[in-house]
């Protein structure tokens, strides 16, 4: 079975790093468990191949910039064959917390102008799509500012585990199907309680 991948972001070394670039991260991450896959560039988008479970991976990167990724989409959609049930995009979302993920089977574009694009260029919006958190520490009028920004540094040491958690989500996507994902992906993994080192008086 063909699946489309989509990470959003903004090409160019100026973009590199940014909360902006959270989809960008997600497959770049994704590939480094495949030996030998890499992107390269292509029509509209960086493109690499991938396969899992024995479905082929089509994962792609827009080079269109945000506001033009349907165009990307849409293209690959029909490039690869791909039926939109099978389509994932990865974006981010100042609407929810740093550190937590939520996966939709369909959704609106929450304002976010990549979705919004996509939405447009498909004609509907049900399509999943996997959001990545990036927080709403900003002041007001400071939005662009802060998602073309980029991480803090305890963000950044938290990343690869996020990035970790994204792959499975991908990888549940794939192999149980959105709903199964989704239970995965929108719980928020347990926190181990710290070791309590008191000691305990004999009774």
């Amino acid at each position: 079975m063909n699946y489309l991948i989509v990470g959003l972001g903004n090409i160019g070394a100026e973009y590199a790093g940014t909360r902006h670039n959270s989809g960008f991260m997600v497959v770049d991450h994704f590939i480094e468990d495949f030996e030998g896959a890499r992107f390269s560039s292509d029509r509209y988008a960086s493109v690499a191949e991938v396969s899992f479970r024995g479905n082929k991976l089509t994962l792609i990167k827009p080079s269109t910039y945000m506001n033009l990724s349907g165009k990307a989409v849409r293209y690959w959609l029909t490039q690869t064959k791909c039926k939109e049930d099978n389509l994932l995009v990865i974006v981010d979302d100042i609407a929810i917390p740093f550190g937590t993920l939520r996966m939709r089977k369909a959704g609106s574009d929450g304002g976010h102008n990549g979705l919004k694009n996509i939405t447009e260029c498909l004609g509907g919006s049900n399509w999943a799509r996997l959001r990545f958190g990036v927080g709403s520490n900003f002041s007001k009028g400071a939005q662009i500012d802060y998602v073309l920004g980029e991480w803090s540094d305890e963000e950044r040491k938290a990343m690869p585990e996020l990035l970790d958690r994204c792959c499975k989500a991908i990888k549940a996507f794939i192999t149980m199907g959105p709903d199964r994902a989704m239970n995965i992906c929108n719980t928020k993994p347990k926190e181990d309680k710290p070791e309590d080192k008191t000691e305990k008086k004999p009774d």
